[in-house]
């Protein structure tokens, strides 16, 4: 007969095998006859009649199996739940660790900082595991961004010039520049499982353009697409085609890039201060900027196409791509729903 597994059983199953083991061992058969008949292992049965034979009937009974929650851990309750704050609360460079993640590796090391407990990595997993914590990607942020400058602005200087435009009626526009090449190929291809799809690049001279544009939260879109490289006669040259085009004044919203601090620009809009103003993002802060929503947007369909090698065709693409944008309004006021820049719809 095949043996039976004890420990695949359950508790309840278990009991009644060993009250069996123990009726046919009080009709004096012997324990091989009891293996033979039960179809359980000799140390099973063994182990049964000895049990038995010590503290009766009650003594058969199995005890609960595994261990009883927080036994046999290292970490004590208290230095769990303090781990677990400081991974919630701090990241590793906060606590000068050689680390840029929460990974296992550091939270081991944390541990050994902490309480001079070095664990296994695989143990630093059960615990994490344990506790809820799951492997995510990070958002990134800028390392040098402020984040009480960005609650600054977010709480009081953004507010202050939505109030201002509302009282002057002026018109407010987010702005920014990008490059545009043509061996951006962007997008995913369909392929067959475990063949990875080949895109050819554009041989010969890397082409290039630079442009400018701004966004409004009722849909407009305005750019200038640049050949040369991005200076302040540019900036000033699209600033002045910006508040022809707007008809009201302008209260333009830009990063804190070089040229837009220069001091020719300056001197230009101080000269103007009645048709523009320029206000100035929180340092590193590019993801507070809704008009990043349209230079993705942009590269993204261009990278689509077949990359075009000329500067020519370049141009034509973004500007067809640009030009779609101001019949689809729709479009531009969409860039506002990301849930960074809602602030400002």
């Amino acid at each position: 007969m095949e043996k039976e597994n004890a420990r695949k059983q359950t508790l309840e199953q278990l009991h009644e095998r060993r009250k069996q083991v123990v009726r046919l061992h009080k009709k004096a058969l012997g324990v091989m006859q009891i293996v033979s008949m039960t179809g359980l292992s000799y140390p099973a049965v063994r182990a049964c009649i000895d049990l038995f034979d010590a503290g009766g009937w009650p003594a058969i009974r199995p005890a609960l199996r595994g261990r009883s929650p927080g036994v046999g851990r290292t970490l004590t309750q208290a230095q769990e739940d303090s781990i677990q704050r400081t991974i919630i609360d701090k990241r590793p460079e906060q606590l000068k660790m050689d680390f840029f993640l929460w990974s296992r590796a550091a939270v081991g090391a944390l541990i050994e900082q902490e309480y001079g407990i070095k664990l296994h990595v695989r143990s630093v997993g059960k615990y994490l595991k344990r506790w809820g914590f799951t492997p995510q990607k990070p958002i990134k942020r800028a390392y040098e961004q402020n984040p009480v400058a960005v609650q600054a602005w977010l709480q009081g200087e953004y507010p202050g010039i939505e109030q201002r435009a509302r009282l002057e009626g002026a018109e407010i526009h987010w702005g920014d520049e990008t490059a545009l090449v043509n061996t951006d190929v962007r997008g995913r291809s369909f392929a067959p499982a475990g063949k990875t799809p080949v895109a050819l690049t554009v041989g010969g001279t890397r082409q290039k353009l630079s442009m400018i544009a701004t966004v409004t939260n009722q849909g407009k879109a305005r750019w200038m697409i640049i050949d040369d490289a991005f200076d302040a006669e540019k900036l000033i040259e699209f600033l002045a085609a910006l508040i022809k085009d707007a008809g009201k004044k302008v209260f333009l919203i830009l990063d804190n890039l070089r040229v837009h601090h220069s001091k020719v620009v300056k001197a230009w809009v101080a000269e103007r201060i009645e048709q523009i103003e320029l206000f100035y993002l929180p340092s590193y802060s590019p993801q507070l900027n809704p008009e990043e929503r349209l230079n993705a947007d942009l590269k993204q369909e261009m990278g689509k196409k077949v990359p075009m090698r000329t500067k020519a065709k370049l141009r034509e693409a973004a500007n067809e791509h640009m030009a779609m944008l101001d019949k689809t309004p729709e479009r531009v006021i969409g860039y506002f729903q990301d849930r960074r820049v809602r602030y400002a719809a």
